[in-house]
């Protein structure tokens, strides 16, 4: 599939967590809960920071997703309490992990309504980063899955990354936009890449997904909802 002729762009591309449905706000819960079970060690900016280190720490050995977080939240339980952590606490948190891994999909306002208008006219592809199972569990509960034509889940968003999913599909960076939550993930990557970038806020973005907008590119918007993607792309065919 292609662009109506004339078009500068052909193909869409989306992020998933938070971008289609929630997602953040189950790690902030969790995370609220993981320093609830350890208040008596340390107090809740210290365990903050000291998970905080340990995801960043653990990003190239678990990977971004629900098991990194669950397996940084132990780490970090093991440490804080100098291998005192009770086993009870150990077992609360694999259970948060598997409740987060089985909670039900949420679409964000806007979305289904947004894929419903785009998709006559574009080929539209999902990329996304995290667990593989969890990712294809969401996608599949969501409903949103026939309206791509294609949909990678990858390790992580590089410029890379981004090139080798566009000569997968034989996309054209040029005629080829990305729109996601994340300005590290889903905006720099691909602007480096040859591709659009939009920036979608939602809540209260990871520490470690912060990164400063590209302003000086002209590849470059920031939209307040998914409802706001189709006029910003006729904006960008009518340049």
């Amino acid at each position: 599939m292609s662009g109506k002729s004339g078009q500068k762009l052909s193909t869409i591309a989306f992020d998933a967590d938070d971008t289609l449905w929630q997602n953040e706000s189950f790690f902030r819960l969790t995370q609220s809960r993981f320093k609830e079970l350890l208040r008596d060690y340390a107090d809740s900016d210290h365990l903050e920071d000291r998970l905080l280190a340990a995801e960043r720490r653990n990003l190239g050995q678990y990977g971004f997703g629900v098991k990194g977080f669950v397996l940084s939240m132990i780490e970090t339980a093991i440490e804080i309490t100098d291998e005192r952590v009770p086993a009870s606490v150990i077992r609360e948190l694999i259970e948060a992990g598997q409740d987060m891994l089985s909670h039900p999909i949420h679409l964000l306002d806007g979305v289904r309504e947004t894929l419903e208008t785009l998709s006559p006219d574009y080929r539209l592809l999902l990329i996304t980063k995290g667990d593989l199972l969890d990712q294809e569990r969401k996608l599949a509960q969501s409903g949103l899955g026939d309206f791509f034509d294609g949909a990678e889940i990858v390790s992580d968003k590089t410029a890379a990354t981004y090139r080798e999913i566009f000569n997968r599909y034989a996309c054209v960076p040029k005629e080829t936009l990305m729109v996601g939550n994340s300005m590290k993930s889903d905006v720099l990557p691909v602007i480096k890449a040859g591709a659009w970038g939009v920036y979608v806020p939602y809540g209260k973005p990871w520490a470690l997904e912060h990164a400063e907008p590209p302003t000086d590119s002209l590849r470059y918007s920031e939209i307040a909802t998914l409802a706001d993607l189709p006029g910003l792309i006729k904006t960008i065919q009518a340049i």
